[in-house]
C-alpha cells in the first residue's frame, strides 16, 4: 500500500491511553461518527493525534479478513521543512496537514511530475488539472507545469483514456486550462502565459467545431470525471449516446474555459471577444436548461437519444463548480446548499444511487470531490454544510492514515469499492485545500492574494501558516477568531488595503487577520439518508400500443414523447398513432419524488418513412472509413416532399475496448453544404468489427428532391490517438418525422 504504518509501541499505546492526552472539543457528530479537535470515533474505531506528525488508527473495515482489532501509527519520517507549516487549535487538521504534504512530496516522480496515486502511475489530465487547482499551483508549481505539458499533443490538450475510445465522447480535458490559469496567476510567469496560449486556443476551437449543440447552446461530451458509463448513465446509453449527453459539471469546465482564454487573450493583446461571448452564452445555457427549480439545483444532464430530457439528480461537483465560478448567482448558490442531499458520511458524487451498481462513483464519496463542495460551502456562506463536509475529509483521513481515492456512501469504509487507491494526489489536494483556501482564506488572482478566511465558530482559535512562499516573497500568515468577515488584516503591523497582498511585494512578512468573530450558521443544510432511485422501466412497441412493465416502488410513471413535457400516470400502457413517427420513453418515480432514468427510447416508424442508403462497397460487407480511406463520402438522398429526418448510420468500430482506449472515429457531416455537426462512431470493443450499433443522430431539413450528405474528416476531426480513426459503416438510415 506504500502507506508508513507501523504497529504502535507499548509506550506509545499507554501514552495515547492517557486521559489528558484523549481530551478534545467535539468539531461534529451525527449518528455514524463524533469527529473531535484532536481525534475520530465512530462505534468501536478511533484515530487519535499523537503529535503533528502522527496519528494512530485501530479502524477495523467492515470487509476485513482480520479479526482482531489491531492499532497502526502514521508517522512522517520524510523531511517537509522546505515547505509551509501549519499550526492550529485543531491537532486533526495539522497532522492531516502534515501527512498530505509528504503524500505529496511522495508522488513527485523522478521526471519531476506528478504521479497519480499509489496505484496509479503517470499523469492523467482531469486528476492533475484538479488537483493543481485545489493545492498544487501554489504548493508546486513547477512540478504543476511539467506534469501538465505531458498531457499535450499537437499544441492540444489530450484528453485521457475514456468510454468509446475517449475525445470527444469524453469531453472534460478542458479543465486543464484552468489548471494552466491557476498557475499564472500564482506565479504570474508570462512566457508560461505565451506557452499555453496556443494550446488552450487550439483547443477550444477543436471543442466547439465538436461538441457545441446550438439547440440548447450546451456542449456534449461525458459527466466530468464520472467516466465510467454504467456508474452514471443508464445501462441502455451507447457511447453514441454518451457523446450527445450534456453534462452541467462539463459545461462549467466550457464556460470557465472559454472566459479564461478571453481573459488571457487580453494581457496578451489577442482578439478574444468571442470567447467571452461564447463563455456568456453557455453559462445562460446551464441555467435555462439544467437548473431545475422544484428541486433547488441543477440537474446532472440531459440525455436520451434524438431528443434530451434532464436527469434530476443530483452532481456534487457540477454543482461546486456552478458555485465556484459565478455560473449560479447568489440565490441559486444558497439554494444548491438548503436543499441539496448530503448523506452521514459526506456529499455523494450523485444523489440519489443507481440501483444494481457497485459503488465507485456511484454510492461513494470522493474527498477530492467533498472538497471542492467545501470551498463552495465557503464561499456561500453555509456553515453548517462547511462543518460537515470538513469533517467528512477529516474522519477519512485518520481513520485510514492515507489520503484514499473514494469510500462508500454507505459504510463510509475505504474497501467495497470498484477500484480504491491510497496517497491519491487529488485527495491529498484536498487536504491541503482546507487550509490554504478555507482556513487562511487565500484567493490567487494575477494582482496578488486576496484574503477571505472562512471559519466555523467550532473551528475558532488561532491558527499559522509559516514558511508560505509566494512569488518573490515568503510569508507567516496568523488568522485568529471565527467568522466569514474579517475585522482586521495587517502586513508588518500596518494595514493591508483591500484584503489584497500586491503580487510585488517581496522578502519577508508578517500578514496578521482577526475575523469579526459572527457566527454564519444561520443557513438551512440537512443530512439526509442514502437513497437509490427505481430501476428504469423497459418498453415495448405493439398494436398500436406503447407499454412498460410494472416496477415496484413506483408512485406513478412519466411517459416522454418527441421531448415534449412528459405524461404523468399511473398506467401500464398508451396508445399511439402508428402512422405519425415518434420517439417513446418512459421513467418511474418513487414514494420520495425521485426519478429513475427512463427507459431506452423506442422509435415507432412507419415503413413508408425510411429511407435506407446503402454503404456497401462492391464485393464487401460494409465500407471503410479511416484516415487514408474513404476520408470523404458523399451519399444523395431523395425526399418526396419537403420535410424532417432523423438522420443516423449503422458502424463497426473494433479499434478498441467499449470503456477505454483513445481510438473513437470522428466525422463531419455536411447537409447540402452546410455544416450540421460531428458524427461519431465509438469503439465497440476490442477486434469486434461485426459488432454493429448506431452513431449519434441529427435531424436533418430535406428538401423535396435530391439532397446531398457528405461525410468528411476534417483537421478537428482527430482524434487523441491521432493514426487510427476508423469505422466500418453498413448503411445510412433516414426516418422522417
Amino acid at each position: 500500500m506504500n502507506r508508513i504504518f507501523k504497529v504502535l509501541p507499548l509506550f506509545l499505546i499507554l501514552l495515547s491511553c492517557n486521559s489528558e492526552n484523549r481530551s478534545g472539543k467535539v468539531l461534529y457528530s451525527n449518528s455514524e461518527y463524533t469527529l473531535y479537535s484532536n481525534k475520530v470515533v465512530q462505534g468501536e474505531n478511533e484515530a487519535l493525534v499523537i503529535s503533528a506528525d502522527s496519528i494512530t488508527s485501530d479502524y477495523l473495515s467492515p470487509l476485513s479478513k482480520d479479526s482482531a482489532r489491531s492499532k497502526k501509527l502514521r508517522a512522517v519520517s520524510r523531511d517537509i521543512s522546505s515547505g509551509p507549516s501549519y499550526t492550529s487549535g485543531q491537532p486533526i487538521v495539522d497532522a492531516l496537514f502534515n501527512m498530505s504534504l509528504e503524500e505529496a512530496k511522495m508522488n513527485i516522480e523522478a521526471d519531476s511530475t506528478f504521479r497519480t496515486g499509489a496505484k496509479w502511475g503517470g499523469v492523467w489530465t482531469r486528476d492533475i488539472s484538479y488537483s493543481i487547482f485545489l493545492a498544487f499551483a501554489y504548493h508546486q508549481p513547477d512540478v504543476a507545469k511539467i506534469s501538465l505539458m505531458k498531457k499535450v499533443s499537437r499544441d492540444r490538450i489530450v484528453q485521457d483514456t475514456g468510454s468509446g475510445g475517449a475525445w470527444p465522447v469524453s469531453s472534460d480535458r478542458i479543465v486543464w486550462i484552468i489548471a494552466a490559469w491557476e498557475i499564472y496567476k500564482v506565479t504570474g510567469d508570462e512566457s508560461w502565459l505565451r506557452q499555453i496560449y496556443p494550446i488552450i486556443k487550439n483547443t477550444l476551437e477543436d471543442d466547439y467545431k465538436t461538441l457545441y449543440d446550438p439547440n440548447t447552446g450546451l456542449y456534449m461530451g461525458e459527466s466530468s470525471f464520472l467516466d465510467w458509463r454504467e456508474q452514471t448513465y443508464p445501462k441502455w446509453m451507447s457511447n453514441a449516446d454518451i457523446f450527445t449527453s450534456e453534462n452541467l459539471g462539463t459545461n462549467i469546465l466550457h464556460y470557465q474555459a472559454n472566459k479564461i482564454l478571453e481573459l488571457i487573450s487580453r494581457i496578451l493583446e489577442e482578439e478574444g471577444e468571442v470567447y467571452l461571448d461564447r463563455s456568456a452564452a453557455i453559462k445562460n445555457a446551464i441555467n435555462k436548461n439544467l437548473w431545475i427549480a422544484g428541486r433547488g439545483f441543477y440537474g446532472q444532464y440531459l440525455y436520451g437519444r434524438q431528443y434530451l430530457n434532464i436527469s434530476p439528480r443530483f452532481e456534487a461537483l457540477g454543482e461546486s463548480l456552478s458555485v465556484l465560478f459565478d455560473v449560479a448567482d447568489i440565490n441559486k448558490s444558497v439554494s444548491i446548499f438548503e436543499n441539496s442531499p448530503v448523506t452521514p458520511f459526506g456529499t455523494t458524487c450523485i444523489y440519489p444511487q443507481i440501483p444494481g451498481i457497485p459503488p465507485y462513483h456511484n454510492n461513494a464519496v470522493w474527498p477530492f470531490v467533498q472538497s471542492y463542495w467545501n470551498l463552495a460551502a465557503a464561499k456561500t456562506g453555509n456553515e453548517r454544510a462547511l462543518v460537515q463536509g470538513l469533517a467528512s475529509i477529516f474522519r477519512a483521513g485518520a481513520f485510514f492514515l492515507t489520503n484514499y481515492e473514494n469510500f462508500v456512501a454507505e459504510t463510509g469504509d475505504y474497501n467495497g469499492t470498484e477500484i480504491n487507491s491510497d496517497r491519491m494526489l487529488w485527495s491529498m489536494a484536498g487536504n491541503i485545500a482546507m487550509v490554504h483556501r478555507i482556513f487562511i482564506g487565500m484567493n490567487f488572482d494575477v494582482d496578488g492574494i486576496r484574503f477571505n478566511p472562512v471559519i466555523p465558530k467550532v473551528f475558532s482559535g488561532s491558527r499559522t501558516l509559516r514558511n508560505f512562499k509566494y512569488r518573490n516573497s515568503i510569508l507567516n500568515i496568523t488568522v485568529k477568531g471565527y467568522g466569514r468577515r474579517i475585522y482586521s488584516i495587517t502586513l508588518d503591523g500596518n494595514p493591508l488595503s483591500g484584503n489584497l497582498l500586491p503580487a510585488t511585494i517581496s522578502g519577508k512578512h508578517d500578514i496578521k487577520i482577526k475575523m469579526d468573530n459572527k457566527a454564519f450558521g444561520d443557513s438551512g443544510f440537512e443530512v439526509v439518508k442514502n437513497h437509490f432511485s427505481l430501476a428504469a422501466p423497459e418498453i415495448t412497441i405493439a398494436n398500436n400500443k406503447i407499454s412498460w412493465n410494472k416496477i415496484d416502488g413506483a408512485s406513478y410513471y412519466l411517459l416522454y414523447k418527441n421531448g415534449e413535457l412528459p405524461v404523468k400516470t399511473q398506467e401500464l400502457s398508451a396508445d399511439i398513432n402508428p402512422d405519425v413517427a415518434s420517439e417513446y420513453k418512459v421513467s418511474a418515480v418513487d414514494s420520495l419524488g425521485w426519478e429513475s432514468f427512463t427507459g431506452e427510447p423506442v422509435l415507432s416508424v412507419p415503413d413508408k418513412n425510411i429511407i435506407t442508403i446503402d454503404l456497401k462497397e462492391k464485393g464487401k460487407p460494409y465500407s471503410e472509413i479511416s484516415t487514408s480511406v474513404n476520408k470523404n463520402l458523399h451519399l444523395k438522398a431523395v425526399a418526396d416532399a419537403d420535410g424532417k429526418y432523423i438522420f443516423r448510420l449503422r458502424y463497426a468500430n473494433g479499434s478498441g475496448p467499449w470503456n477505454t482506449d483513445n481510438k473513437c472515429a470522428i466525422r463531419t457531416l455536411r447537409l447540402n453544404g452546410e455544416v450540421i455537426g460531428t458524427l461519431v462512431f465509438p469503439q465497440r470493443g476490442e477486434e469486434l468489427w461485426n459488432d454493429w450499433g448506431w452513431s449519434n443522430s441529427y435531424i436533418l431539413n430535406l428538401k423535396k428532391g435530391g439532397n446531398s450528405i457528405d461525410i468528411s474528416f476534417e483537421e478537428w476531426n482527430n482524434n487523441m490517438n491521432q493514426l487510427v480513426n476508423k469505422a466500418l459503416l453498413d448503411y445510412a438510415e433516414l426516418l422522417r418525422l
